[in-house]
């Protein structure tokens, strides 16, 4: 890292004051702000994914070439170099490099590598957001280890009690839903699942553009009484919110465009991501395996390539870049390990949106609101 990087200068200032600010998360008021004339800034943890770095340059030159934000990539800077060293051009971008000396694998306990890798790449790209360097963080890395950092580095939004992970499913609408949780937290209470109905519809708003999402809780029926105790507990609270609640949908409509926003805990959540990731690929096996079959079928698929590359866009992950991990301060989103630049573009595409959005402040406001009106309605 050069001498003269503004960032170089800022980073011995927090290394001095990591210890101590890492113990007591400060409010969301206290953060530091980047200059408004600034490009919104996004850290990436080029050190997490399955093959780490080369997608995550590569998705950070594609960033900054095509979206107008600043990149800190951060990890082993001799690699990192290395690997930005094989692409013309990128020193005319807005591209900086943060050393990190370790690096936090998929195999490491999430709780243990929060513990013991204090310099690793992951805790430096948040910790980058909690001393104002970066408005965001992108990682690939493991899950686990990525929401744990978050939670503790970053701390959490006032109002939040669980942030949790939303997920993008492809629908027969043609527009994507939201689904919260896929997999942050596998017990819910009914209170807990109210509050990603809000964090949900706030995301699929700034987002996805959507005007009025409709929300909806994902049940083994459509009818109130059907689903399990904190499933029938979080209907009224839902049904109490400022948002377009719908009520109750099943398992098809997380595919049917039927809702924009479904709320569930992070076990169905995280289950109902993995069979779909299975399906998607059984699909376009068999396809493949049937388009290859015969002469007529492949001249056909020649004659319909265009459909079947639309097709293959509209279930890619890579298009849908990362969950982000909502209700925490600042932002951070959390990638397939398998990532590849695609998705890591995307991913800092979605983390410039949900910062310029102003999510937090309107996740706090809305939470705040809803809390009050349930307290005066006590009273």
């Amino acid at each position: 890292m050069s001498r003269d990087s503004p960032i170089a200068s800022a980073l011995r200032v927090v290394s001095i004051r990591a210890a101590k600010s890492l113990k007591s998360p400060k409010s969301s008021e206290s953060f530091l702000s980047l200059s408004s004339s600034n490009p919104v800034t996004i850290a990436v943890d080029a050190m997490g994914g399955d093959h780490a770095p080369k997608p995550e340059v590569e998705g950070a030159i594609r960033a900054a070439e095509t979206l107008g934000v600043k990149v800190i990539l951060v990890g082993r800077e001799e690699l990192v170099r290395q690997e930005l060293q094989s692409h013309s051009g990128w020193r005319e971008l807005p591209i900086e490099v943060v050393h990190a000396s370790e690096q936090v694998t998929m195999h490491d306990s999430a709780a243990k590598a929060v513990r013991t890798k204090r310099d690793s790449s992951l805790r430096v790209a948040s910790r980058l957001v909690r001393e104002g360097l970066a408005h965001g963080f992108v990682s690939a890395g493991n899950t686990g280890a990525a929401m744990a950092t978050a939670k503790m580095v970053q701390g959490v939004v006032p109002g939040v009690e669980r942030p949790a992970l939303a997920g993008l499913f492809p629908t027969m609408a043609g527009t994507p839903v939201v689904v919260v949780d896929v997999g942050a937290n596998v017990d819910c209470s009914a209170r807990m699942l109210a509050q990603f109905g809000v964090m949900g519809e706030i995301y699929a708003r700034v987002v996805l553009h959507q005007a009025n999402p409709r929300v909806g809780l994902l049940s083994i029926g459509e009818e109130e009484h059907k689903g399990n105790d904190v499933t029938r507990a979080a209907t009224p609270l839902l049904k109490s919110l400022p948002i377009n609640f719908i009520g109750n949908v099943e398992g098809r409509d997380l595919f049917s465009g039927k809702a924009d926003v479904i709320v569930c805990d992070g076990f169905i959540g995280n289950v109902s991501l993995k069979v779909s990731e299975g399906l998607v690929e059984i699909i376009k096996h068999m396809l493949q395996e049937s388009l290859r079959a015969t002469i007529t079928r492949q001249i056909g698929y020649v004659l319909s390539r265009a459909a079947f590359t639309d097709f293959k866009k509209r279930v890619d992950y890579s298009e849908y870049g990362g969950a982000p991990l909502l209700g925490v301060k600042g932002v951070c989103i959390i990638c397939h390990g398998r990532s590849n630049a695609n998705a890591i573009k995307n991913a800092i595409r979605v983390a410039a949106e949900l910062y310029r959005g102003g999510v937090n402040s309107r996740i706090e406001v809305e939470l705040r609101e809803w809390n009050g009106a349930r307290t005066a309605a006590a009273d």
